[in-house]
Parts: C-alpha cells; sequence; structure tokens
C-alpha cells in the first residue's frame, strides 16, 4: 500500500526563525504534497523573505489569509486592531514587487484536493471566519461535503470530528499528538500556527497527513524566539508582537 505523505503548515506570519526550523526538522523526509493554509506575512518582521521561502518549496499547495489580502492591497485594514494594522502596513512596504503580486494570485478557499481534501485559512463557507466551538464546526459538518478539512486562523491546535450524530473536539496537545480517522467519520484539523502559536505553547506547530491510512500528526519545534522577538521591536513594529511569542498567546 502506498503511504504518502503531506506536510501540513499554517500561520507562519513573516516568522523567518520559526518556518525555517520547522523545514530544518523536515528536511530530510519526502513529501508528496506540501500545503500552506494562509497568513504567510503579517506581525513578524520578514514578510519578503519567508514569501520567498515557501514560493521555493516544491508541490506546495497555499491558500491566502486574511494578512495576505490586506498586505497585498486586496482587502481594507478595518477589522484589524492597531497592532496588526501598523504590521500589514509595513508589510506592504517591504514586500518586492514579485512577492506582492504571488500574494495578490494566491486563491481564496476552499480549495479542494481530491480524494475528499478540502484546505482553507478561516472556514469553509467564510475564509475570514474563526472555527472555535463545536456549533461552528456543526454549521460547516452540515453545509460542506468533505471527509477532511485544513484550516488555519485561529493558531490553535485541535480538530472537530463527526463520526454518526455526534461530533467531538480535540485538543491536540503535546510536542507530537496522533490522530487516527476511522471509516465513516469525517474530520476538520487545524494545525496550529508556524509563526505566531496562541495556545500557551510557543513552540512553532506544523502537522504531516497521511492520506493511505488517514492518520494526522501534529508536531512542535522550537526556534530563536528572542531572535525573533527582537528583529519585531528593532523593526519598529509594536512591542508585544514580539513578546508574545515567548508566551505562546
Amino acid at each position: 500500500m502506498a503511504n504518502r505523505r503531506f506536510l501540513i503548515i499554517s500561520d507562519v506570519h513573516a516568522n523567518m526563525e520559526a518556518l525555517s526550523a520547522v523545514l530544518r526538522a523536515v528536511s530530510r523526509r519526502r513529501y508528496d504534497k506540501a500545503i500552506c493554509l494562509g497568513d504567510l506575512v503579517g506581525y513578524g518582521a520578514n514578510p519578503d523573505g519567508v514569501v520567498s521561502r515557501l514560493r521555493k518549496i516544491p508541490r506546495m499547495v497555499i491558500v491566502r489569509g486574511n494578512h495576505d489580502k490586506v498586505a497585498a492591497g486586496l482587502a481594507s485594514p478595518e477589522n484589524f486592531n492597531a497592532a496588526a494594522k501598523r504590521s500589514a502596513e509595513w508589510t506592504a512596504s517591504k514586500l518586492s514587487k514579485e512577492n506582492l503580486a504571488f500574494l495578490r494570485r494566491l486563491p481564496q478557499g476552499p480549495v479542494e484536493l481530491g480524494e475528499g481534501i478540502t484546505i482553507c485559512h478561516g472556514t469553509m463557507v467564510d475564509e475570514d471566519a474563526y472555527l472555535f466551538s463545536d456549533y461552528d464546526a456543526y454549521e460547516i459538518f452540515k453545509c460542506c461535503a468533505f471527509d477532511v478539512c485544513f484550516f488555519g486562523h485561529s493558531h490553535y491546535p485541535c480538530a472537530f470530528k463527526q463520526a454518526g450524530g455526534s461530533i467531538e473536539f480535540i485538543q491536540l496537545r503535546g510536542e507530537s499528538h496522533e490522530l487516527i480517522l476511522e471509516k465513516g467519520a469525517r474530520i476538520l484539523i487545524n494545525p496550529g500556527s508556524v509563526g505566531q502559536p496562541r495556545d500557551r505553547n510557543p513552540l512553532a506547530s506544523f502537522g504531516e497527513y497521511y492520506p493511505d491510512s488517514r492518520r494526522f500528526v501534529l508536531k512542535r519545534v522550537s526556534y530563536a524566539m528572542e531572535k525573533a522577538r527582537m528583529k519585531i521591536i528593532k523593526a519598529g513594529l509594536p512591542e508585544n508582537l514580539g513578546n508574545r511569542l515567548l508566551a505562546g498567546t
């Protein structure tokens, strides 16, 4: 039986130190597909470098995030808080013409990858909406056809599984957490954030999915958080954007 493997990342947020650590951790592994669930930029100090790095990953499929849209001039920052708005404006000024054009071309989710697999940034019905609760998940399961959906945006590693008539919320904790999706079940999976985790675990978060066995593994890796924090502060961005990296909030 085939044993294909997909790399799943999300919410890098211009954090080169975190992205580099993830890519080092998987450098000896072969992936049949790499997936990024949006928000390549925003908050962090290396937007241009991160976009360039992600563009070089083989077999990469990316959907846009809300920070990508705003930095690329495709949406207004009116719904952003002051720190996010300041970061978006700064980010737009730091992107090369090529990388700005790349962000503008990113597809809006949901994107179907085949075999019942769908990817999006927020939810399958609204790319900017947050999926936090059982009821949010119920609404998606009710109206959308999929077996596995990977989503980002909340920076919180978790899953919602529908089996029969019930929905189970699963927190993905620790430095490694494995899920196996049984026959007949459907699942929404958030691999957490590479560049700005918010589950009080500051380690960069990402996932691997094995479609032939319907197995997902969440992984966490350490990175140079203090270096990433100081880059944000030296760039003149809001200090809290750097400080929160150390707390994972």
